[in-house]
């Protein structure tokens, strides 16, 4: 990500369902970011998702579930 705080930085919102600028970005309680390009924003909720599965699984192994 970049940490310039100017330009380039894209937004996935979850009011809407479609990226977003700086141009035009959603209040920060609906939008996921900022990401580097467009298709990092696009993606952002398959990334949810897999890292929630990731957590969930290492959650369920760290309480001994996986056995």
């Amino acid at each position: 990500m970049s940490d310039s705080g100017r330009g380039g930085q894209f937004y996935w919102c979850t009011r809407h369902h479609r990226v977003e600028t700086d141009a035009n970005v959603c209040p920060a309680k609906h939008v996921l970011g900022p990401y580097d390009s467009a298709a990092d924003a696009e993606n952002a909720l398959q990334r949810v998702q897999e890292r929630n599965e990731a957590w969930d699984a290492e959650d369920a192994r760290w309480a001994g579930e996986d056995r």
